[in-house]
């Protein structure tokens, strides 16, 4: 799927016309749907109660995390109970090819110029820019890890450790963790022989690992004391440590990429959505986005206004890009499907 880059249109026009469409639609609720946790609290500062005020609407949230089966069933039968959704990129372009998003005209929502580069999709536009990495508690542990290789080395620190219940993310860092170069990784991933070597560092670590499945549980996890280190999503604990806990990142290794709003195939409010998507893909509800939680923005005019101190927490910060790895979409795209069934096979041996 090509990204688009057109330069037409303007978000206050945009909204202003539709809000002529009449009083019923302005009453209408819309249903956004996030992951939760701080993420989903920061969007509401930023984007979700602001975009109702000026629009004049109500948007009701909820959560999940990330099953695509549960948008099909809704698009297949018609039933489609939420609006717009949070979503992962290679879920979006898989969701894209089947039908399930609507598609977006970017002629009419506008500024795609503005964004970085793959942010403006045809079912979706890029929501922040998150990164996986490495977090622990800076108070339990003597030695800080530096790489994935540590993350696996249980005799050198002891104790469980923290992986999300998915192929993706996990088979890229077990191949860091056994020696792969980052601009190898997924060279070596598109091999059967690749895919068995993750799974066979992923089985080293299995009996140490403890599975989260909602983005709160890391953070939650390493207070707590479950685990002596877990992967997780960098905005988590930026925002956990900004609220005094002693929680710290590993950027080396660390897996970025985007998250995007999609609009369901089927939505009752796809005017109203597409109003929602304007607004938030303007610089000044993004700079306030991050100002939440220090996730990247997607907005280039929203990065440059960031100060530094913020910008320590952000993924796309340029000291925390060294050494990171890129997400390959079309990769997961290609390959997703039959490797989250051979991960979810092996996770339940």
């Amino acid at each position: 799927m090509k990204s688009h880059t057109l330069k037409h249109g303007f978000y206050p026009l945009v909204l202003s016309v539709a809000m002529g469409l009449g009083s019923a639609q302005a009453a209408s609720d819309m249903v956004v749907v996030g992951y939760g946790g701080a993420g989903q609290k920061a969007q509401d500062v930023a984007f979700f109660q602001p975009f109702a005020a000026v629009d004049q609407s109500k948007v009701i949230q909820s959560e999940y995390n990330g099953e695509m089966a549960k948008i099909k069933v809704m698009v297949d039968t018609g039933n489609v109970d939420w609006d717009v959704v949070q979503i992962e990129g290679p879920d979006l372009m898989r969701g894209c090819e089947e039908g399930m998003y609507e598609r977006l005209d970017w002629t009419r929502l506008g500024h795609a110029d503005q964004l970085i580069p793959e942010a403006a999709q045809e079912c979706g536009s890029a929501a922040l820019v998150w990164s996986v990495a490495i977090a622990y508690d800076t108070d339990k542990l003597a030695q800080a890890p530096t790489s994935w290789a540590d993350f696996w080395d249980v005799k050198k620190t002891p104790g469980k450790r923290g992986l999300r219940k998915r192929a993706v993310y996990n088979l890229e860092f077990a191949l860091l963790a056994d020696g792969v170069k980052t601009e190898d990784v997924y060279t070596v991933l598109g091999t059967p022989q690749g895919v068995d070597r993750a799974f066979a560092k992923l089985t080293e670590l299995k009996p140490y690992i403890q599975w989260w499945e909602a983005g709160a549980q890391p953070p939650q996890w390493l207070t707590a004391g479950d685990v002596v280190m877990t992967s997780t999503y960098s905005g988590r604990i930026a925002d956990a440590a900004q609220k005094g806990s002693h929680l710290g990142l590993v950027w080396p290794g660390s897996l970025y990429g985007m998250d995007y709003w999609a609009i369901i195939k089927g939505s009752r409010h796809v005017d109203q959505a597409k109003r929602f998507i304007a607004f938030a893909n303007q610089p000044d509800a993004q700079v306030n986005y991050v100002q939440q939680i220090p996730y990247g923005p997607t907005n280039i005019q929203a990065a440059a206004r960031l100060d530094d101190k913020l910008a320590q927490w952000v993924p796309t910060a340029p000291q925390n890009l060294k050494g990171a790895l890129s997400m390959n979409v079309g990769f997961w795209v290609d390959h997703g499907e039959e490797l989250e069934e051979r991960f979810n096979a092996w996770a339940s041996k």
